[in-house]
């Protein structure tokens, strides 16, 4: 028995062996057929215009004009992207080409047959609506971005104020092109941070509604030519379902990244009951939870926030180390982000756009009730009422216990 074993077991080795070599030489066919398989469909770099931002507006002809900014690849041999029109003589790094037609898909055709290469959108960061054609609708152009295999899901988009072919023109003399200065603005957490596919989740989510970045340009400095204005976001254009039906101002664009739980590097500047001057808080940390609640056919809504902030400027003659002192301030921090929170809601009610996405939250926890009401939750959605629940700590007051620049005198203790 003992050598049948044997015997079977060395069969069990053989075979696995034998498995293992098979399934080696499989992977190694499937490796080597890309590789003999030749390249027929092949596109060399040098032939594509690489795109870095591209921009769509309307035109008085009921016409849409498609802006490209397009990478200019020998301006990285000849030392571009040091001044080049914008501000010193060198070869510009990029430039921008445009051609109107009945869509994008038209436009697009017409821009390809007067650039000598073939236009890639593989590398395209930012997409800019203009004003007007976000106004009128942008549900045909985001199916063409969408839809088209080479635009990236994860490109920021954006609107500007007024035109949007202005803000590819301009040469900022921090960064080598504007496309690069938007994006760098939003990885920075300024203002709203939404790519492609966040904005086709938003406007095809239970709420129908999306807000974007709000794009102006900085006018030159002096000394500086004409284009040198720099792009920088404003605040934030709210869309109900695809069309744009306001804006909102930098603070209260604030206040919606509290409600969406997004808000980063933040500094709230707030000013303590019966006191002279203010104090500046970098939050440190930030948890943000939505509670939808129905109480008695009331739809209500309870945010709780959970915050921590550290101080990095004292402007008045406390001493924040004493207890009164931090509880006041503390108190005063409170206040300060329930009051941006409540009007960033009251203003999004106002607008009868669901920015927030509340619609899912209340959908998540009452399925059948949001059913019900589902057709008309623009107008649900004006009458929640809004409970704001904040707990703020101060956690750090800084290396300086006393205010900074006050004779001893002066300094109060409480």
């Amino acid at each position: 028995m003992n050598t049948g074993w044997r015997r079977s077991k060395i069969l069990e080795k053989v075979k696995r062996h034998h498995f293992r070599k098979s399934v080696l030489l499989f992977l190694g066919i499937c490796g080597t057929i890309p590789l003999v398989s030749g390249c027929w469909d092949r596109v060399e770099i040098n032939d594509l215009a690489i795109v870095t931002a591209a921009a769509i507006e309307k035109k008085e002809d009921n016409q849409i004009e498609l802006s490209i900014q397009v990478f200019i690849p020998k301006s990285l041999s000849s030392g571009g992207g040091q001044g080049g029109p914008g501000g010193g003589g060198g070869v510009p790094t990029t430039l921008v080409r445009s051609e109107k037609g009945s869509n994008i898909s038209d436009a697009l055709s017409k821009l390809q047959s007067k650039v000598p290469r073939k236009i890639f959108w593989g590398q395209c960061k930012v997409f800019v609506f203009g004003e007007k054609v976000a106004k009128e609708g942008i549900q045909e152009h985001l199916d063409f971005l969408l839809r088209h295999p080479q635009p990236r899901e994860r490109a920021y988009v954006y609107v500007s104020k007024g035109k949007a072919k202005p803000i590819l023109d301009s040469l900022p003399p921090l960064e080598t092109y504007s496309g690069e200065v938007m994006r760098e603005l939003t990885d920075l957490h300024i203002g709203m941070r939404v790519t492609l596919q966040n904005l086709d989740e938003m406007l095809t989510g239970k709420s129908h509604a999306a807000a974007l970045p709000l794009i102006g340009i900085l006018p030159p400095g002096k000394g500086e030519k004409k284009l040198q204005g720099i792009p920088y976001i404003v605040g934030a254009a709210v869309f109900n379902k695809d069309k744009m039906t306001g804006t909102m101002t930098e603070k209260e664009t604030r206040g919606i990244l509290w409600l969406r739980d997004e808000i980063e590097s933040y500094t709230v500047t707030l000013k303590p009951k019966g006191e002279k001057g203010e104090i500046s808080l970098n939050p440190v940390s930030a948890q943000v939870k939505l509670v939808p609640q129905i109480q008695n056919k009331k739809w209500k809504l309870l945010v709780k926030v959970n915050t921590e902030g550290t101080v990095i400027q004292n402007g008045t003659n406390m001493i924040l180390s004493s207890p009164k002192a931090l509880k006041d301030t503390e108190r005063s921090y409170q206040k300060e982000i329930e009051k941006r929170i409540e009007m960033a809601f009251l203003h999004t009610q106002n607008k009868k756009a669901d920015i927030i996405g509340l619609g899912k939250e209340f959908y998540r926890k009452y399925p059948k009730q949001f059913n019900k009401i589902e057709n008309h939750w623009n107008e649900k959605f004006e009458e929640i009422e809004v409970e704001i629940d904040v707990v703020a700590h101060i956690r750090r007051q800084g290396y300086i216990d006393k205010p900074a620049g006050l004779p001893e005198k002066e300094v109060k203790d409480k």
